[in-house]
């Protein structure tokens, strides 16, 4: 019988306020996020093995093997994810890990992130290490951003995490979660007015990200990101009072100024899909994440979105199904009744 331990957690749809949880902004003039998780997830399955050595296998990046023999793990560009965290923990025990997403690599879903923090999560139930939410999440975006140095904000981690609709603070001193309370009857109803597509472009955040950052520094795109802060929080405020429509109004407005952010953020084929959606039905909409491609995310007039989700699947985006998730990272363990 083998026992070994799961752990997945939940992907986010950025509402708002996305893009001013990067540096320098955040650190200088306070970042202000309003996201929520649904049920799409990153999974981490570990299987403890007698010996030194670990195998990760993943669906999108293949098979990475090591000995823990020989002190830290080189963080070269391959399977860093990983390293980084068995460096951490000062792991000296093997393990085999199977890691894999329900949604492709690149989607803007917070993806790298929400594997840090299923893979955080079960490494800590392993070795029977107690952490809380905040601290799976800061360790999560210290390893990735800081120790790793891929380039994004501070959203994701906390996102995954925590789960739920959250605002989520940055400034100088840290990062703090404010979980949003909304009605059952109100996020039934959101459900219902909700379509999620794939662009079916892949893209790589971290090019985006450093143009957003460049303009920054320039001064060029801080009235924008001022101006999602403040609707971060009012989409929030709509929502918790139930007002769907002002919500996907606040989300259209927000959407044009996150294509400030940075040149990169839109193209043809997003600002097609944007206006088959819109014609069709859409109140308003964005794209998830650093932009470029990915998922696009979008609340429709009450009667409209069956209208949406035929013409976005015309236009040649992939129609997901999902739900809103209320739950953060979670673990348990289980066992191979091998016969």
């Amino acid at each position: 019988m083998t026992e070994y331990i799961r752990s997945k957690a939940p992907l986010r749809i950025g509402l708002a306020g996305g893009g001013t949880d990067v540096d320098p902004y955040a650190s200088e003039r306070g970042g202000y996020v309003f996201n929520t998780t649904i049920n799409k997830y990153a999974y981490c399955t570990l299987t403890p093995v007698n010996s030194k050595e670990i195998t990760v296998e993943s669906h999108y990046y293949g098979r990475y093997k090591a000995s823990l023999k020989n002190g830290p793990l080189k963080l070269d560009g391959n399977m860093d994810l990983i390293k980084a965290v068995s460096n951490y923990f000062e792991l000296d025990h093997g393990f085999r890990m199977l890691i894999h997403s329900d949604v492709p690599a690149g989607s803007g879903l917070g993806g790298s992130s929400t594997m840090m923090v299923a893979m955080i999560s079960a490494i800590a139930n392993w070795i029977e290490r107690d952490m809380t939410k905040d601290e799976i999440a800061t360790l999560s975006y210290h390893l990735e951003r800081e120790v790793i140095g891929l380039k994004g904000g501070r959203q994701d981690q906390y996102a995954a995490s925590y789960g739920g609709f959250n605002y989520v603070k940055i400034d100088k001193s840290g990062v703090s979660v404010e979980p949003v309370q909304i009605e059952d009857k109100i996020v039934s109803e959101l459900q219902c007015r909700s379509v999620l597509c794939y662009t079916k472009i892949s893209r790589d955040s971290a090019d985006i990200i450093s143009t957003q950052i460049e303009s920054s520094k320039k001064g060029s795109n801080i009235e924008a990101l001022d101006r999602s802060k403040d609707l971060a929080l009012n989409i929030g405020e709509a929502l918790k009072q139930g007002d769907i429509e002002r919500s996907g109004k606040l989300l259209d407005e927000a959407w044009v100024y996150k294509k400030q952010f940075s040149n990169n953020i839109s193209n043809k084929h997003i600002d097609k899909l944007y206006n088959v959606a819109k014609n069709s039905g859409a109140i308003g909409g964005k794209v998830s994440g650093a932009g470029g491609g990915g998922f696009m995310y979008f609340i429709c007039r009450y009667d409209k979105k069956p209208q949406v989700a035929e013409a976005l699947k015309k236009a040649g985006a992939e129609i997901t199904d999902f739900m809103f998730d209320p739950e953060g990272v979670r673990y348990w363990r289980a066992n191979d009744h091998k016969t």
